[in-house]
């Protein structure tokens, strides 16, 4: 792992924990890494040495050395509860889906249950995940499905991807209006 796939593993893992502090582990695992390959700063040790009863009891104190950290590393703090803090939660499930670390089903889910339709990259997501809550009133395979996922989580990520992105591009153009059985798109 390259020190810069090292720093991108702490965002994500820190944008992951804003969402669900219980997550703790993952934060300190991705400082220790960091550390272990020579990207040394003083937050980031601090961070790397914390226990994660401390990252899980005491948000605002883990704020300020994640902020510190990402100072000291000259990459972007993204504040909890951010849009921005969320669509980097987002993209970080999108790889873990291409990366095959989880399930496209677990992906929709997490996404419907953290954002529902509220957050405009996870909206292609938790509309995805109606459509496997409805797939037993239409003629869509599991498959079908996990490969629209898929397209999706690629969409998202194409979409950080590319400079001055915009809206992410529908990732299900094939789903159209007559993939369900009543002639339109289950869960709409």
């Amino acid at each position: 792992m390259s020190t810069s796939n090292a720093v991108a593993k702490l965002q994500a893992a820190a944008a992951l924990w804003s969402l669900d502090p219980s997550d703790a582990e993952a934060v300190i695992r991705a400082a220790c890494d960091a550390l272990a390959l020579g990207v040394d700063t003083p937050s980031l040790g601090m961070l790397a040495a914390m226990s994660i009863n401390e990252l899980t009891r005491s948000g605002h104190e883990i704020a300020e050395v994640l902020e510190a950290a990402f100072e000291e590393l000259g990459v972007p703090y993204l504040p909890p509860g951010s849009i921005a803090g969320r669509d980097a939660a987002v993209l970080a499930m999108a790889l873990r889906v291409l990366d095959h670390d989880i399930s496209p089903r677990a992906l929709t889910s997490w996404a419907h249950s953290n954002f529902g339709h509220d957050l405009p990259l996870a909206e292609s997501l938790a509309e995805l995940d109606d459509v496997y809550d409805c797939m037993p009133y239409t003629d869509l395979s599991p498959d079908e499905i996990d490969a629209d996922v898929r397209a999706a989580a690629e969409a998202i990520v194409g979409r950080f991807n590319d400079e001055g992105a915009g809206r992410v591009p529908d990732p299900c153009p094939t789903h159209g209006s007559t993939r369900g059985r009543s002639g339109t798109r289950p869960g709409r």
